[in-house]
């Protein structure tokens, strides 16, 4: 049986590592003296909206698990493509600026925040 603060470990986890994936972000920024003032978005902003997307998908996936665990696979698969959709309609913008930087920037942040939820859905399934 797991306990209380087990459950909830991923919203710690991904709050810690997005706070810092934020930082160091904005230091390779400065450090290669890349200016965001042009983009669309500024990356805390991606960070902002990413992280909330992922709090509440990993809620979701968290009660769904607590409920019925044959669930939690099919629950991540459906919420993942409805971020995703939304997260398309966030890079339109992007995709028609001309600045290359500002759509690897887009889709590093993306990619992160992906990668997490595929790792924390994978450890909800694979628990006894």
């Amino acid at each position: 049986m797991m306990n209380s603060f087990g459950r909830w470990r991923p919203i710690v986890e991904i709050v810690g590592i997005s706070i810092l994936a934020a930082a160091l972000h904005a230091l390779i920024l400065h450090l290669f003296n890349v200016g965001t003032d042009a983009f669309v978005y500024a990356p805390l902003e991606l960070y902002a909206y990413f992280l909330i997307a992922s709090v509440i998908i990993l809620l979701v996936l968290i009660i769904v698990e607590k409920r019925n665990k044959d669930n939690v696979g099919y629950t991540f698969l459906i919420i993942t493509s409805a971020k995703m959709v939304f997260a398309y309609f966030l890079l339109r913008p992007v995709l028609a600026h001309d600045l290359k930087i500002e759509k690897i920037n887009f889709f590093v942040i993306f990619a992160l925040f992906l990668a997490f939820e595929t790792i924390t859905a994978s450890r909800m399934l694979n628990r006894d």
